[in-house]
């Protein structure tokens, strides 16, 4: 029924944009006992179960920590990740400090509620092509840091269980473990030396031991050894009183530059993702609704001042950190709710014996709901406040005076038209650059080149750029609609201009050609052709005989694309591509026929008439 659920309702949820993990929530919710009783108390053994997949998700993040990575982004991880994971615990334990809570249970709230959700956030900022941004790179760098906060605060939840059943006589601490009966100082002695031997460990037997198991060359038992790492370190770690996951993250630390990391990532990778489902499912289907309709205005109130103040929080951090007003919104209002992490923690911390039942299923619900909020508020920021903030910012910032006229105007003046700039300097071409981005701007100009500040698809920016009196305009711009609102502002002002346009893909070529454009330049297809000619000469063609089977393909695709770009009708796209295809294919090998028929596969004068004329027919 657990598998059945996830099939079902994870790609709907995917289809509608809300993403894998609230797909697991919401298919919990439906099969739970509160909506189709379809699985009852067996869910909470599937939650213990599935609470694995958790630790192997540490140890998979421990994997990817490479120096490098933590190195280059080590300001805003330690400086802003910090600062938003303590300010966010201090003001929320203290707030449920005064609300009535003891303080070991004040600080584990606030601990939890300071976490956001790392699947969540990476899959709408992937899905938005926000991760090159400067709020995608702050927002990831805030996430790594809360999943390597995750560690401290399963260590330190033993000891506030034991301080809290010393003042809190409903405690039940979980049993059996080394540590039993052991003082607080003794603990945190057995915690270091079991981390410590971790990491010895790790580094003198597991990689010669992963060595030895890949030689085999048999596949599933590097498996076996893979999981029978994280299983190891999980049962030795519940030994000592400690998480499962604080041992699995220090090991896969401590393997991240193992030449064997990206193997045991791809063999952890699928149990991983699958107990993780399972376990969101467990979580959904535990969720006590009877509980949020008997006090449903204290579930929505918790919800919007959670959300209220970890925005609060993050956007004064931001603003710290020199965001601009924009990227801010963004990130702040990304990172608004808490994360997957707060069910493990939550569960951890009932089974501790820090919280009761009814706090926990509480807590539960809030922070499934801001979970399930987040997509629609990224959404209202995307549509009220984002269109608000731009315009203020543009009207703190005006365009730049344009100082100088040149017969060519690059507008976008990012990778692509960088490179189209670069070219023409060197060629003793000058070009006015344009360009949106203040921040790439004043980096461009730090080195050497003049761009402007502006919005290049204004006709005043244009008039002010000298394009009355320039002959060609590139337009290089980012994003495709931007091009086309360019475009038919360079057509309604500037009909003398000759216009050159970059086109992301084949459907971007299609729009732009259907808007009246015939210089076209798709980014990966020259790139695609070039590749394909290194192949065939590798293959042992003639590199003459390979550039010009790509020129010739080159022509012919270029002129089908034509012909398609005026095709609506989907089925008569399909059987129009499908045919042209088969007549490239065709024509390509008749003129390699053609060739190998020649004196010694070379070309002759009367060789090179015969192919034209043999071309103009097949085209015809």
């Amino acid at each position: 029924m657990f598998l059945a659920s996830a099939v079902l309702f994870v790609p709907l949820a995917k289809r509608f944009g809300l993403g894998s993990v609230l797909g697991y929530l919401i298919a919990g919710i439906i099969i739970g006992p509160f909506v189709l009783g379809l699985v009852g108390e067996e869910g909470q053994d599937i939650m213990h179960f599935a609470e694995f997949g958790v630790v192997m998700m540490l140890f998979l993040i421990g994997l990817e920590l490479e120096p490098k990575l933590l190195w280059r982004l080590r300001k805003s991880i330690i400086g802003l990740g910090s600062l938003q994971v303590i300010l966010t615990a201090i003001i929320f334990g203290g707030f449920f400090f005064f609300t009535g809570f003891v303080w070991q249970q004040a600080l584990a709230i606030g601990m939890i509620f300071s976490l956001s959700s790392t699947a969540i956030v990476m899959q709408m900022l992937r899905e938005k092509n926000l991760m090159k941004t400067v709020a995608g790179q702050s927002s990831f760098s805030v996430l790594l840091f809360q999943d390597i906060a995750v560690i401290p605060m399963l260590a330190v939840f033993p000891l506030l269980a034991t301080l809290s059943i010393d003042t809190n006589t409903n405690g039940t601490h979980a049993a059996s473990t080394f540590v039993d009966g052991q003082p607080g100082w003794a603990q945190t002695l057995i915690v270091i030396g079991s981390v410590a031997s971790i990491i010895v460990v790790g580094r003198i037997l597991l990689r010669p031991l992963l060595r030895i198991v890949a030689k085999t060359g048999i596949r599933e038992v590097f498996t076996a050894l893979a999981l029978l790492i994280v299983a190891g370190i999980a049962a030795l770690m519940t030994k000592v009183g400690l998480s499962p996951a604080l041992g699995a993250f220090v090991a896969g630390v401590v393997l991240a530059n193992s030449e064997y990391r990206h193997e045991l990532e791809s063999d952890i990778e699928p149990f991983k993702g699958l107990l993780l489902g399972l376990f969101f499912i467990a979580v959904g289907a535990s969720i006590d609704f009877p509980l949020i309709a008997s006090q449903p205005w204290v579930v929505v109130g918790w919800v919007f001042l959670l959300i209220i103040i970890k925005a609060l929080v993050l956007l004064l951090l931001g603003r710290i950190f020199k965001l601009s007003a924009e990227q801010n919104f963004i990130f702040s209002f990304s990172l608004s709710q808490v994360g997957e992490f707060a069910f493990v923690l939550f569960s951890f911390a009932l089974q501790e014996g820090i919280l009761p039942q009814d706090t926990v299923n509480l807590m539960i619900a809030v922070v499934a709901i801001s979970m399930g909020l987040t997509p629609l508020i990224m959404l209202l920021n995307e549509r009220l406040i984002l269109p608000r903030v731009c315009t203020e910012e543009i009207e703190r910032r005006p365009d730049d005076v344009i100082d100088e006229k040149n017969p060519v105007i690059i507008a976008g003046f990012g990778h692509f038209g960088n490179t189209v700039g670069r070219f023409l300097r060197a060629n003793n071409v000058q070009a006015t650059y344009l360009d949106l981005d203040s921040d790439t701007v004043d980096v461009l100009r730090k080195m050497g080149f003049k761009v402007f500040y502006g919005d290049a698809s204004r006709h005043e920016l244009l008039q002010s750029a000298g394009a009355s009196e320039a002959k060609i305009i590139i337009i290089a711009i980012e994003a495709p609609e931007k091009r086309l609102e360019m475009i038919e502002t360079v057509k309604k002002h500037f009909p003398h201009l000759h216009m050159l346009v970059r086109a992301s893909n084949r459907y971007d070529a299609y729009d732009q050609m259907n808007a009246g454009m015939l210089h076209v330049y798709r980014e990966t297809l020259d790139t695609s052709l070039r590749m394909g000619v290194d192949a065939l000469t590798m293959l042992g063609h003639r590199a003459y005989t390979a550039k010009r089977l790509a020129r010739l393909f080159l022509k012919h695709d270029e002129k089908n694309l034509k012909k398609l770009a005026a095709i609506r009708n989907p089925e008569e796209y399909i059987s129009e591509a499908r045919k042209f295809i088969e007549e490239i294919e065709l024509i390509i090998q008749t003129d390699r026929q053609d060739f190998a028929s020649g004196p010694d596969g070379a070309w002759d004068a009367e060789s090179l008439r015969q192919e034209a004329k043999s071309m103009d027919s097949l085209a015809s």
